[in-house]
């Protein structure tokens, strides 16, 4: 019996599928204070400041999530984004994302992410962004900001940090992500098949091209 047992745990092994997580930034993840300061909104008042339009034709916003056995993107098309720049200064950035809208590499998968035991989208059918700082340099190479803002996604609302790239030219402005979030921390706790668990973490990527003109 145990001789018949090595070809099963050896192609389970083989199986697995990596962990999202890996050799990627994981977003630090908070409570909102209770007594907020006055988050910097989207576009704050000044003679100087501008709110670009993200051109979501040049633009993405998209996801891994992973079970045991396999790894599966998931494209977001529908969303919305701000950038407020000050001069050749990017000094906020906010979106919203139609969760509805959501595709992954399956067809079943699809329809079940959208289901109460995942994402809920009927009750919860956008995710919202709005930065509350944007602070020079990060602990991430290769990006040159770090962000903070909250983040409501499934009804729930927390201050996340992570790091982005952002970047002003004379024609445009681009703001690039990739970090991980632990989906625990907003109540998507649905685990999977006993014999396939869902990875509680999620790597998200955000490109961003906001047009000057």
């Amino acid at each position: 019996m145990r001789l018949l047992a090595i070809p099963f745990v050896l192609a389970t092994l083989v199986a697995c599928a990596e962990d999202v997580g890996k050799d990627k930034a994981a977003a630090t993840v908070s409570e909102v204070p209770a007594e907020p300061a006055v988050a910097e909104p989207a576009v704050p008042p000044s003679s100087t400041l501008k709110a670009l339009t993200v051109d979501v034709t040049k633009s993405s916003v998209d996801a891994v999530a992973a079970k045991i056995t396999a790894q599966h993107p998931i494209k977001f098309p529908e969303f919305s984004g701000k950038v407020g720049v000050d001069g050749d200064a990017v000094k906020s950035v906010s979106f919203e994302v139609k969760i509805a809208t959501l595709a992954a590499d399956a067809e079943k998968l699809t329809e079940h992410l959208k289901k109460s035991d995942f994402l809920d989208v009927e009750k919860f059918p956008t995710a919202t962004f709005t930065s509350t700082e944007l602070k020079a340099g990060s602990d991430q190479a290769g990006a040159t900001h770090t962000v903070t803002g909250d983040f409501t996604i499934h009804g729930v609302t927390k201050r996340i940090s992570f790091p982005a790239t952002l970047a002003v030219t004379p024609t445009e402005v681009t703001a690039n992500s990739e970090f991980v979030l632990n989906r625990q921390d907003f109540g998507i706790t649905y685990p999977g098949k006993p014999d396939d668990l869902i990875q509680d973490n999620v790597r998200l990527t955000i490109h961003f091209v906001a047009p000057r003109a």
